[in-house]
């Protein structure tokens, strides 16, 4: 019987293959997934349903007369980068609710999600912003939000499994730092921080594939695959360049290999305790994974085995731990 690996952190930098990837094992059988690739079936979680809200919050609110509480502007990175760990503390979250299958019933999922973000940003160590809002403004907020919300929270309780035993538990994020930082990357950039702030139930059983592309690479398969038409989609939303510049300009992940304890890890400090952390790379810094935005019947065999066999690779190295 082959090992299942109970939790893959699917970590790169924006537009590097990340959802890609997650599409081509979604084409997979059961079995093979199972068998070559050491999954179960996958129960997902994404931080950037929570960015596309948020930016949501700051063009409503600009559109109301109002200031903007998490962005610069519409095309810029966040005002206090603490909301990288917000982004965190939704996740787990999720990650808690998913467990308990707990269902929210709020009259208002606008009012949910602003109650949400607040308490994520506290424990972050950000300012709870929209519990700072007039009562007229929040009201005029919520009613321009409710669907966006309603959206996201009715998929969210749909993703719930039956139980997690047997399956995989895919956790899909990026961090980075600005462009010519140097390493380590200082609090709250890059992976380092972002991956102690992770609930330790998933820290205990966590394995990092990493999709590895070099920046300048990110940066142009982001804007390939932007549509400027479908801004929420994981899979065809673009990140405006001052954030790809500022935010995801320098990668720590290969530092943080290179000072791993034990080879083949990464070391994350978190909740008292020392993990290592299995890490295989899928490298992607010659693009083999683009072509599984398009149709499947336009999938060419040479490339659908580059994909397999890579991810294959990996996925075995994880399951040795």
């Amino acid at each position: 019987m082959a090992k299942i690996l109970e939790t893959v952190l699917l970590l790169a930098l924006p537009a590097s293959g990340k959802s890609e990837v997650r599409r081509y094992l979604h084409h997979l059988s059961p079995a093979q997934c199972r068998d070559e690739f050491h999954m179960g079936p996958t129960v997902q979680l994404d931080d950037y349903p929570y960015v596309h809200l948020m930016r949501c919050i700051d063009d409503a609110l600009a559109e109301l007369g109002k200031p903007r509480p998490f962005f610069h502007a519409a095309d810029k990175p966040f005002q206090d980068p603490h909301d990288w760990g917000t982004l965190i503390e939704l996740v787990n979250e999720d990650y808690a609710d998913l467990v308990a299958k707990r269902v929210a019933t709020a009259a208002s999922a606008a009012e949910h999600a602003f109650a949400r973000i607040d308490r994520a940003s506290r424990l972050a160590g950000a300012r709870a912003r929209l519990a700072e809002l007039d009562e007229g403004t929040r009201r005029a907020l919520a009613q321009k939000l409710e669907g966006e919300a309603k959206k996201q929270l009715d998929e969210k309780h749909a993703g719930y499994p039956d139980t997690l035993e047997g399956k995989t538990l895919v956790v899909e994020f990026a961090r980075g730092g600005p462009q010519g930082s140097s390493l380590p990357l200082p609090a709250p950039f890059g992976y380092q921080w972002s991956l102690a702030r992770l609930a330790k139930p998933m820290l205990e059983t966590a394995t990092i594939l990493y999709v590895w592309v070099e920046p300048e690479e990110s940066r142009r398969k982001n804007f390939a695959r932007t549509d400027p038409n479908d801004p929420g989609s994981i899979l065809n939303h673009g990140v405006p360049i001052d954030v790809m510049l500022n935010d995801y300009g320098v990668d720590d992940m290969t530092w943080l290999e290179a000072h791993a304890r034990k080879p083949g890890t990464v070391p994350v400090e978190a909740h008292g305790v020392a993990f290592d952390v299995p890490i295989a790379r899928f490298d992607n810094r010659v693009d083999k994974t683009s072509f599984l935005r398009g149709a499947q019947a336009d999938w060419k065999p040479e490339e659908v085995k580059a994909v397999h066999d890579g991810l294959k690779a990996g996925f075995e190295r994880l399951a040795k731990g």
